[in-house]
């Protein structure tokens, strides 16, 4: 169980691209990276307004003098102090991802970087080449698979305790882009735009996440080939979609099911992961954090509940409130930010053997990520094709 003691030599001096008062995930990273005392806020290009960048970052704490106007400014001025930020976290549009990433590996920086990575698999093997020969890490925000009981999930099926995996079923939808964006904030507009957006908008956006959980879970099944059946219900957001269905078909002849939604109205946004085997079958949704449902075929259905002493040991462990309190997505992001600022400590103290064992979303889950991305669009470009999995 994770109880706030200290796991690495000193707190990571850490700043922020993005992450202003207006956006969407600032806080949500904020509030992963400062819960065990691994982080301390110093420096931080919050907002493309400087002066307004400047008022959040020092009611935050930040002293004035390190609110950055740009990402540019902020290296400039980081790499010619002596107390220099370790690490920075990239929380703006996707179209900035790339450079900004780069600019800070190129400036000696770890990285911490919002989903979906990059636009192309090839900006990704670039960026893992520059992180290697820095020698700095580079890891990704996918906020739910922090949550202990995915790990104990991914423990009953590394344990058999589901039988041969049969069936992937996985869902993230919501309502909240279900009228015309008329009106609609820049969060919005910047997603429905290929320019700023990539290729896709709910898969990149929400469907990165359902594919980088079901990894974890089940880390030995690789995809063959899949179809991908988008469409955009409000026309002014095609060629991009706000609705999609995946169907795969796995290396071991398992089948699955993905749907993502941002049209789905009146839902209020909920994330579904139901893994079937021959023996039994596990369910987990964030809108029941706290439970994982386990159904063994020919027994009475049975409820886990996180932090209780029955569970695998290797989801306890990741536990931070106890059975008796709700676990939810602000624990899931600590969990992740931990174990992020575990594998920068051991990068700058040259522990390598750590890292091998480590887990923690690492460039080569970001990568993952934009190679379903790439293949998903490849096969809805195609009539909604099934293609060969590449």
């Amino acid at each position: 169980m994770i109880n706030g003691e200290r796991t690495i030599q000193r707190p990571l001096r850490w700043g922020m691209v993005g992450g202003g008062r207006t956006g969407q995930v600032g806080y949500k990273h904020r509030t992963g990276a400062l819960r065990d005392g691994t982080y301390q806020l110093v420096a931080g290009a919050f907002d493309l307004d400087a002066a307004r960048g400047v008022d959040f970052g020092t009611n935050l704490g930040v002293a004035e003098e390190r609110c950055y106007a740009t990402y540019q400014a902020l290296i400039a001025g980081e790499t010619a102090r002596a107390d220099g930020v370790d690490v920075v976290s990239v929380a703006t549009p996707n179209f900035t991802h790339f450079e900004i990433t780069k600019a800070l590996l190129n400036a000696g920086i770890h990285v911490i970087c919002e989903k979906p990575l990059f636009f192309t698999v090839a900006e990704c093997d670039e960026i893992a080449a520059l992180a290697a020969e820095k020698n700095l890490i580079v890891g990704v925000t996918y906020g739910f698979t922090g949550h202990p009981l995915v790990h104990q999930m991914a423990a009953m099926v590394a344990k058999g305790m589901l039988g041969d995996i049969r069936i992937v079923d996985l869902q993230y939808t919501h309502g909240f882009n279900a009228g015309d964006d008329v009106g609609a904030g820049e969060a919005v507009k910047w997603r429905t735009n290929p320019a700023t957006a990539g290729a896709t908008f709910v898969l990149g956006d929400i469907g990165t996440h359902l594919y980088y959980l079901s990894e974890i879970v089940l880390p030995e099944l690789k995809i063959e080939k899949l179809l991908c059946d988008r469409k955009a219900f409000i026309a002014t957001r095609a060629p991009l979609e706000d609705h999609a269905t995946v169907l795969t078909h796995y290396s071991n002849g398992a089948r699955g099911r993905l749907w993502v939604s941002s049209v789905n109205a009146g839902n209020m946004g909920s994330q579904r992961y139901r893994f079937v085997g021959s023996k039994a079958s596990v369910e987990w949704s964030d809108s029941h954090p706290d439970q994982l449902l386990y159904d063994v075929q020919g027994e009475p259905n049975q409820i886990l509940h996180h932090g209780m002493p029955y569970l695998e040991a290797e989801g306890l462990k990741y536990d931070r409130m106890g059975g008796l309190h709700t676990e939810g997505l602000g624990d899931a992001w600590s969990n992740i930010y931990l174990w992020i600022a575990q594998a920068i400590d051991a990068k700058m103290r040259g522990d390598e053997a750590f890292l091998a064992t480590h887990h923690y979303p690492d460039i080569h889950a970001g990568t993952e990520g934009v190679r379903w991305l790439e293949n998903c669009v490849r096969s809805a470009d195609a009539g909604s094709a099934w293609v060969d999995f590449e």
